[in-house]
């Protein structure tokens, strides 16, 4: 007698596991590094807007100078799940800062 071997979508002791959609990965990289840079006293002040792909964050906007710039960067480094940054933060020459 032969016993048929249940396929992995019919195994009721096996549900399948969804991953999560790349999307909800996303959004929770995206949150998580705007929250870093939001918390970190270097780049708190700064126009800085995050967006992810497939777990690469896009930094743009401008900073006060290359420190802060390069400081954003390590930041979304740090974020674990992270695979790649894309750094296009722009510096804001002198003459053109807003003074406050």
């Amino acid at each position: 007698m032969v016993m048929p071997w249940p396929q992995p979508e019919n195994d009721p002791f096996h549900p399948a596991w969804d991953p999560p959609a790349p999307h909800d990965e996303d959004a929770r990289l995206a949150a998580v590094t705007a929250q870093r840079l939001s918390t970190d006293w270097t780049t708190r002040r700064q126009p800085i807007t995050v967006t992810v792909q497939n777990r690469v964050v896009i930094l743009a906007g401008t900073t006060a100078d290359l420190e802060t710039r390069q400081v954003a960067g390590e930041l979304a480094w740090d974020v674990p799940g992270v695979v790649d940054v894309c750094n296009t933060l722009r510096v804001m020459p002198r003459g053109r800062r807003q003074q406050r």
